[in-house]
């Protein structure tokens, strides 16, 4: 492609992921499957990778933030973020819709515009010539904290508005909030670490949001939702708050799906009503509602204090606290493992919804709280969602209250339950095994950098596992392509797809299947440190903690997630029907083995890289190469020798042309082995060829 050829391309690719953006994130209506816009989105960031040149802010690749900066800069705001004043109850939105109608005789009748309060942090995002420029807090009103780079982040704020008929200087005021479904996903990651949950998703929002690192806020489920504007150059607002809301989104922004206008005290009612009534079936938190006059011509008539505008009122909902009993402590076991207690309550109505039980998350947390069972105890709604204890009434404490332990085997599988020191979660340790974790444990077992099985995503896993076709990993090697075409969505030819993946998983390698195995803490580079130490399964599951530690880079509480995991019964027994399955992997060469001598090595000296689509793992050649001598690396240098490049290698192989790596493919790669083999050969020479020598295949 010729180079305006490729900024063409570039341009249009971006045009096109910006309006698919819009229609996901925006309205809901995505008009492409997901792996239409993932192609779009790799087809964008090669090109750009390629021509780097080219990368400008408001490309769709720059969402995920940049290096942590020092610190959150200050913003003084060219048009106050003054607040709301609050209505309480029925009386205080009667007195206010009161002062407007004297105010204002000739409104008749009195519109409003009417939409949700978020329970979220306010911000300001300002446009100039249609590109964000900055966004901000609200801070004190008149000055906030520079959030820009983290703003950015968030996938439904625009980074270049749609249309061209923009104001050239659009100051956007919203809320930042974070859907109750990614919250709780939220939570569920930090008590896996272990680190104390957020108390609710504002909390959530506003710590997202702040962060000094971008790239922390990048993986946080944040939203935004415009309600307002500030400073807007170049043209009038228009006539009313309703249509220049519209105007907003129409030039991508996300305004809220609830937004209406309605008429008079008694439309305000009406809405008020209907939206408290189906307040726990939106999928975020709302604490109120906001009226405000729609005219905007009578909004400036009537001016603001120096605290909240004349012409907007937050009609709030009731408090969701109540008194209530603990009547008993359960355990559940999350599908990570994570053995959480749950209290049983006295049922009990809060907010006009029956709460029987309630989350104390950890056992320190139990601790910290005192919650003893019999305890009368204060319980809250946190964020309006989940159950929780705010306070315990020591002082009404009776002489039976008993203390909560924690259990020593899973109330699932009878597993033991093991919490190592200075961890707050306790985890059922039968991972492979128990019913609460089979959908986790299969699909990280399935997972690209675990067995890859292709096609099989998280759907299908919850069909397998709920019709209990697949109880353990193995399970999966005996499904038939005949069966799983009898499944929703799966027609013969996904079948038998699903069947062959399932075979060329089969042919993986030591590292990839001890990570696929789901231990506590085991990541990829552990895993690959424990396949180059012990060589073979086996041996590694006889190893004791005395064993691993000796092991440079593997310390205590990773050693004994090993050995607990290794000594339940379920879990060997679950390996082993894997191995019988037909699992297998090449030879490791264990790294505590004699040097190699010269002639066995004779890939000594020589680093490579390898990119693309190869016919097996990429890991399993990284292996067969390091088991040679070789080294290989990530990235491609001018200290690359060779790169063994596959199908649909991208900037990696335009890199090692431009620098004059040799380029090889897996026969070329054969090749160069065979010849350096014969080199080593009887003669036991160990003069390694320079590159380009032997691969002119």
């Amino acid at each position: 492609m010729t180079s305006s050829a490729i900024t063409q391309r570039i341009e249009a690719l971006r045009a096109e992921i910006r309006h698919h953006n819009h229609r996901y994130y925006v309205l809901d209506d995505p008009e492409i499957p997901d792996a239409e816009y993932d192609r779009l989105f790799a087809e964008l960031h090669r090109l750009e990778a390629e021509h780097p040149a080219l990368i400008t802010p408001d490309s769709p690749t720059q969402r995920v933030g940049a290096e942590p900066r020092p610190e959150l800069g200050e913003v003084r705001h060219s048009v106050p973020m003054i607040s709301l004043d609050n209505a309480m109850n029925d009386e205080r939105l009667v007195e206010f819709h009161r002062r407007l109608t004297v105010a204002l005789p000739e409104l008749d009748p009195v519109l409003y515009t009417a939409e949700p309060k978020f329970d979220g942090l306010a911000i300001t995002l300002r446009y100039e010539s249609g590109v964000l420029a900055l966004a901000a807090t609200r801070g004190d009103g008149t000055r906030g904290e520079d959030v820009t780079h983290n703003a950015r982040t968030i996938p439904n704020v625009p980074l270049r508005l749609l249309g061209d008929d923009w104001p050239k200087v659009l100051e956007v005021r919203g809320e930042v909030y974070m859907p109750r479904a990614g919250f709780d996903r939220l939570n569920a990651r930090l008590e896996e670490r272990g680190e104390r949950p957020f108390a609710n998703p504002r909390n959530a929002a506003a710590g997202s949001l702040r962060q000094l690192d971008p790239r922390i806020t990048a993986r946080r489920p944040l939203r935004f939702c415009a309600y307002g504007w500030g400073e807007i150059a170049g043209e009038e607002p228009g006539e009313s708050q309703f249509e220049m809301l519209q105007r907003l989104a129409g030039w991508g922004l996300p305004i809220s799906p609830e937004l209406q206008r309605v008429t008079g005290l008694d439309g305000c009612r009406d809405y008020f009503d209907d939206l408290g009534r189906r307040r726990e079936t939106l999928a975020y938190d709302i604490d109120g509602v906001v009226f405000k006059l729609d005219r905007l011509s009578a909004q400036a008539a009537l001016g603001a204090t120096a605290h909240h505008p004349r012409w907007a009122i937050a009609r709030k909902f009731p408090a969701q606290e109540a008194l209530t009993e603990v009547e008993a402590v359960e355990f559940q076991v999350g599908r990570t493992g994570a053995v959480t207690p749950v209290a049983r309550l006295r049922p009990v109505q809060v907010g006009g919804v029956t709460v029987s039980k309630a989350t104390l998350h950890n056992l320190d947390e139990v601790r910290r709280k005192d919650v003893r069972i019999g305890d009368s105890v204060y319980i809250r709604r946190a964020g309006d969602v989940i159950p929780e204890i705010v306070r315990v009434l020591v002082e009404r404490r009776p002489d039976g209250a008993r203390l909560v332990e924690l259990p020593t085997q899973c109330p699932v599988c009878g597993s033991d339950v093991i919490r190592p020191e200075g961890e707050a979660v306790a985890r059922c340790s039968g991972g492979l095994w128990c019913p609460a974790q089979r959908k986790e444990a299969i699909r990280h077992f399935a997972a690209r950098r675990a067995l890859d099985i292709e096609g099989l995503g998280e759907k299908l896993i919850e069909q397998l596992v709920d019709l209990e076709w697949v109880r353990e990993p193995a399970d999966l090697y005996r499904l038939t392509a005949g069966r799983l075409a009898l499944l929703e969505r799966m027609g013969e030819k996904s079948a038998a797809n699903l069947i062959a993946a399932l075979e060329h998983s089969k042919h993986t390698t030591l590292a990839r299947f001890v990570f696929a195995l789901g231990i506590r803490e085991v990541g990829e580079t552990t895993a690959q440190l424990l396949a180059e130490h012990f060589g073979g399964i086996e041996a590694l599951m006889a190893a004791s903690v005395e064993d691993l530690v000796a092991i440079k880079g593997i310390g205590p509480v990773v050693a004994a997630h090993i050995v607990g995991f290794m000594a339940q019964a379920h879990n060997r027994e679950a390996i082993a029907h894997l191995l019988a399955a037909g699992i297998h992997w090449p030879e490791v060469e264990r790294s505590d083995s004699m040097p190699a001598e010269p002639s066995a090595a004779p890939l000594t000296g020589q680093t490579f890289v390898i990119t693309g689509t190869l016919s097996r793992p990429r890991e399993e050649f990284a292996a067969r190469l390091q088991g040679l001598g070789a080294k290989v690396t990530g990235s491609v240098s001018k200290k690359t020798d060779y790169l063994l490049a596959g199908a649909e290698a991208g900037s990696k192989l335009a890199k090692a042309e431009a620098l004059g790596v040799v380029v090889i493919d897996e026969t070329g790669l054969e090749s160069l082995i065979a010849r350096l083999q014969a080199l080593h050969g009887d003669d036991g020479r160990s003069d390694t060829p320079q590159p380009g020598a032997l691969a002119d295949d």
